[in-house]
């Protein structure tokens, strides 16, 4: 038996589930999730250190039996709302690839050799940092932008209300 094989098979039956609120707990996530079959692992992920050590980090893992079970879990759960926030539900070798594509070709194998050594989770939670934080840095500046346009906008709308010539000296 290949031993890549076995490691794509569980990969495929294994979720990166995101933007979870922070009062979500470990259980209420099974809870929500177990419906679309037999959860064998979870990994709910917590700051380790840190002003936040202890607190959840928004995101977590779910292993499925099959891949089957994981594929309709992300098609019922991507997207629906938990604690007024909107799940990201993927199946967790999806994000694998995507990442890959950023590692000037390498292939998954390699990409996960370069980064943490230990666990693979210690990897994906690496790789969703990462991920969160640019996600963050293309929204900050979409609302630099739009905010920099509706002050042009007020700007000039003052400026011309505004006329020095109006002015007595």
């Amino acid at each position: 038996m290949d031993p890549n094989s076995f490691i794509d098979e569980k990969s495929e039956s294994r979720l990166y589930i995101g933007n979870l609120d922070l009062r979500i707990t470990e259980a209420a996530l099974i809870k929500m999730f177990s419906p679309f079959g037999k959860i064998v692992a979870e990994d709910f992920l917590w700051h380790t250190r840190g002003p936040k050590r202890g607190e959840p980090r928004g995101f977590a893992f779910i292993q499925f039996s099959t891949k089957e079970e994981a594929k309709l879990a992300k098609e019922k759960m991507n997207g629906k709302l938990a604690c007024g926030r909107s799940l990201v539900v993927r199946l967790a070798s999806e994000k694998c690839l995507a990442e890959s594509s950023d590692n000037s070709g390498k292939t998954i194998g390699e990409g996960n050799k370069s980064g943490l050594t230990g666990s693979g989770s210690g990897q994906m939670s690496r790789s969703a940092k990462i991920a969160a934080i640019k996600n963050k840095l293309k929204a900050l500046e979409e609302e630099s932008q739009s905010s920099k346009k509706q002050k042009q906008a007020d700007g000039t709308s003052s400026a011309e209300s505004f006329k020095p010539s109006s002015v007595k000296r």
